[in-house]
């Protein structure tokens, strides 16, 4: 677990890290190839389906790669509309792209292998705090300008009448109309880290809290994070959760 004093330095240092200044504007805030190609792989190994995603562009003003004029998530999503099939965790495939995309961020597909709680980053540590306190497991967690992503098993099912909807539901398209909590499942995606992104910030797992991690249940997670939610809100969100 972090704790908050562990979690609160950790992000100072990651914020230093992106005061550097290089030829391109990023010299400073990325990891190097090597170590993009092993992050990436490394979640392919744990069985997140990646698929290759747009990426900021010093031709477009540090905006968006892609040749839409207002791109209106610049940097932030994926190059092809298939992306829900494309996704894969196959390694050659992956290590493809990245020969051919070396400049490309990438998404995983949620509702597939795995699901995306997303809250606000001080909801987030909250939750960690509370979380190591009980001794409770997390799976995987990462941080993304100003949000906490903690990655759970999936409720998506190969039978269409065991899935169940939920308010929380989290799509491309929907993003702005949840800004506390996220949930991200089937239709939709997050960047995986080491993503860049428009303001300079870089997508990174959680010390101690990378791919390799069990997914946890999202359930006794959705209701921590519910409360931490509530807390920073100031007013109870619980009830009536589910659709």
């Amino acid at each position: 677990m972090v704790t908050k004093g562990r979690l609160s330095g950790w992000l100072r240092r990651k914020a230093g890290e992106r005061d550097g200044d290089g030829e391109d504007g990023f010299a400073q805030r990325t990891p190097g190839a090597r170590d993009r190609d092993d992050l990436l792989l490394a979640a392919a190994a744990a069985g997140l389906p990646l698929a290759p995603a747009a990426h900021p562009s010093a031709e477009s003003g540090y905006r968006c790669s892609c040749d839409r004029i207002g791109c209106p998530t610049p940097g932030t999503h994926p190059v092809s509309f298939a992306w829900q099939t494309q996704a894969t965790t196959d390694p050659e495939k992956i290590q493809r792209w990245l020969r051919t995309q070396p400049l490309a961020n990438f998404i995983t597909a949620t509702g597939i292998a795995h699901d995306v709680l997303d809250v606000p980053a001080e909801a987030g540590r909250i939750a960690l705090e509370r979380l190591d306190a009980e001794g409770a497991a997390t799976g995987p967690v990462a941080v993304s300008d100003g949000r906490t992503l903690f990655f759970t098993g999936t409720r998506a099912t190969a039978d269409e009448d065991e899935w169940w909807p939920c308010e929380l539901d989290c799509h491309p398209e929907t993003q702005d109309e949840h800004p506390g909590l996220r949930w991200h499942c089937r239709a939709s995606y997050v960047l995986m880290p080491p993503s860049r992104l428009p303001s300079g910030a870089v997508v990174a797992w959680l010390p101690g809290h990378g791919p390799d991690r069990p997914l946890p249940d999202p359930l006794p997670l959705l209701a921590v994070l519910t409360d931490a939610c509530a807390q920073i809100e100031h007013e109870p969100e619980t009830a009536g959760w589910i659709g």
